[in-house]
């Protein structure tokens, strides 16, 4: 398995963009590496907290261009084995490589995944979260890599 951890730099215009959309930064990157994967033809699964943060997630993506619509939907809805993206906060159903973490954990069930794309935000809360999340999966074995975002 390999996981990408993708560090966000604070700075003054994602404060404002994030303050203009109500999406924070790493929620906007991850709707875009969705948007990329799927043009990829992978199938693939955003894990959230909580059904609050799936709706949010969610209704961003329906915001894109009609020309860069992603088809998605919450767990539990859409079509019988789901669209390519599938959005929740629980253990997915169908058969996805693909997982971008949006919670603060990791998901007990993510050994079924062959990439993970994660998110070390600028919030102090969020970064320790992320660091936790790095170790647990360094502890696994996980190939790790990092890149730093300015958003």
């Amino acid at each position: 398995m390999d996981a990408i951890f993708y560090v966000l730099k604070q700075n003054t215009e994602q404060d404002e963009a994030e303050l203009e959309t109500h999406i924070p930064a790493h929620f906007n990157l991850a709707a875009h590496l969705a948007a990329d994967q799927f043009r990829q033809g992978k199938r693939i699964f955003i894990y959230t907290n909580d059904k609050n943060d799936a709706h949010l997630i969610d209704e961003y993506l329906w915001l894109f261009e009609a020309n860069s619509f992603v088809p998605h939907n919450l767990q539990g809805e859409g079509p019988v084995n789901g669209a390519p993206v599938e959005i929740g906060d629980s253990t997915p159903v169908g058969n996805r490589r693909i997982l971008i973490n949006l919670a603060t954990k990791v998901p007990d069930f993510i050994n079924r995944f062959n990439q993970v794309f994660d998110f070390v935000p600028s919030d102090s809360n969020l970064k320790q979260a992320a660091r936790e999340r790095y170790k647990y999966l360094r502890q696994m074995g996980v190939n790790i890599s990092t890149q730093n975002i300015e958003t």
